[in-house]
């Protein structure tokens, strides 16, 4: 293999009651990448289209990553990037995650395969930290892997991939304003009390079992967040309104996605997913900001091969 280009889908992370843990895939919404071998040793990146992103590799998330999982194998080759971002930065949905996860998924590919898709991860989070400060894989988990993801730990990485109900729906609203993830980083306290983290034990846990039962109610009653939520929403315009009526219209649950500013909303079925777009949509044009809504059945892939 020489050249190999790529679909890497956007993500939901952090769903509410699991914080810098959970991450689901989304299906439609994504960035393109390509991926060449060259004659020159190195990463470089030749062309980015749909973002103002550098060019230069050590200051670029793709070639962060890229340059991660290249170094340890060191090969008598160099390889060329192309990105076509189609997920806005600060969008809440993975797009740094989504250049990290493509990155690593190509390179590997070009290698011959060395890792494995959980090895991956690792990898793809060094890029990540470029965007956010920080190294962490919620996104990029769920985008590599596809499904929901759990990282259980991070020292060692411990990744659990867990397969959706088979009714499960993801409603995206993404409004056309910038949240950057340092600045909702920002926000947050180091310190929280025993009675929120109890609660948010709780709900992480009950989510968990409602995956694997596929117990939609049990879903709903854990998407609840006491910590997080609380500090960031004031960040996104009528967040309350918008949640609210998802809720009311039939959601699962709603809250912020990543970082925000997009809010995400959880369904049992496409008509319930497509009354609840509308109302979210009727929520937020009181506003005046231009949004976007995306309805998505959660995407079992992660990173796919887009075959010529």
């Amino acid at each position: 293999m020489n050249e190999i280009k790529i679909f890497c889908p956007a993500t939901i992370a952090n769903l509410n009651c699991g914080f810098d843990v959970l991450g689901l895939c989304l299906e439609g919404i994504g960035d393109e990448m390509i991926f060449r071998k060259t004659s020159q040793k190195g990463i470089t990146i030749s062309k980015i289209t749909g973002a103002d992103l550098p060019l230069e590799t050590n200051k670029n998330v793709a070639g962060v990553a890229a340059l991660a999982i290249y170094n340890t194998i060191n090969p008598d080759f160099g390889i060329e990037i192309e990105i076509h971002k189609k997920i806005k930065a600060g969008s809440g949905i993975g797009s740094s995650s989504a250049s990290a996860a493509g990155a690593v998924f190509c390179v590997n590919e070009l290698l011959g395969k060395p890792y494995s898709k959980n090895q991956l991860v690792d990898f793809a989070m060094k890029g990540e930290a470029i965007a956010s400060g920080s190294e962490h894989a919620d996104n990029v988990a769920p985008c590599l892997l596809g499904g929901f993801t759990l990282v259980r730990g991070y020292n060692p990485l411990d990744v659990i991939r867990i397969d959706s109900p088979s009714e499960l729906f993801a409603v995206v609203l993404h409004p056309h304003i910038e949240v950057k993830t340092s600045d909702s980083r920002a926000v947050l306290k180091p310190e929280i009390s025993l009675k929120s983290a109890i609660t948010q034990w709780g709900n992480l846990g009950g989510f968990i079992a409602g995956l694997y039962t596929k117990d939609y109610n049990l879903l709903g009653r854990s998407l609840q967040d006491v910590v997080i939520e609380p500090l960031r929403k004031h960040l996104i315009p009528n967040f309350d309104l918008v949640k609210n009526n998802a809720l009311q219209n039939g959601a699962l649950g709603a809250g912020i996605s990543g970082a925000g500013p997009s809010i995400f909303a959880l369904c049992k079925g496409q008509e319930t997913a497509e009354k609840v777009a509308y109302a979210m949509s009727n929520s937020y044009q009181e506003t005046g900001i231009e949004f976007d809504m995306h309805i998505s059945k959660i995407n079992p892939n992660g990173v796919i091969e887009i075959k010529k």
